[in-house]
């Protein structure tokens, strides 16, 4: 969880986010997962949102304690907590028409995304917790999501097991195997 404390003031902020921004950008390429061409899972954690704490009191200028508690308070549920993975899942269509023919196809896709540890059941998300993100007409290109692992499954990855991860719905189906580094940076989300 993120305080106070592990924040930078803005001064502060101002001269380290090139640097900083540096090892954030180089850090998330190794926690997106392409699911597809026009899904990715965006994995979460603690720098992550650090930078997106960051980046929010920045672009509002927020110095006042309870302002930054509010984010902190937004951002805090978004890390792991050492038995699950939290994800953004985005659906990518880059032409506004076709991003809306598709999403219209695509109601409860949320609930279709899979992780899979070896031969352990597929794990599907506790997706959206905040608020829905879906209407009768479509779904959100944004979802957020919780991966809840058992302790045998995290052994198991720990100890080399497969990881697969997907989509199964009538609209969009992929299967994917995360590369190592990607892989050893969401064991490294888990205790």
């Amino acid at each position: 969880m993120l305080t106070h404390a592990d924040l930078f003031s803005l001064e502060q902020y101002a001269r380290a986010r090139p640097e900083f921004r540096a090892k954030v950008m180089a850090h998330k390429k190794n926690r997106q997962v392409a699911l597809g061409p026009n899904a990715t899972l965006y994995f979460e954690d603690r720098l992550t949102m650090q930078y997106q704490v960051q980046e929010m009191l920045r672009l509002e200028r927020m110095f006042e304690p309870e302002l930054i508690q509010d984010e902190l308070d937004v951002y805090n549920p978004l890390i792991p907590d050492g038995s699950n993975w939290k994800a953004t899942f985005m659906i990518e269509f880059s032409d506004p028409e076709e991003r809306k023919v598709q999403l219209a196809k695509m109601i409860g896709i949320e609930k279709a995304v899979w992780v899979q540890v070896a031969d352990f059941a597929r794990v599907t998300p506790i997706a959206n917790e905040d608020l829905d993100r879906e209407t009768e007409e479509k779904t959100s290109s944004v979802h957020f999501m919780r991966f809840e692992l058992t302790a045998p499954m995290i052994a198991a990855l720990k100890n080399g097991a497969a990881l697969t991860m997907g989509i199964d719905h009538p609209a969009y189906h992929a299967s994917v195997t995360p590369s190592a580094a990607v892989r050893a940076s969401l064991i490294a989300d888990l205790a």
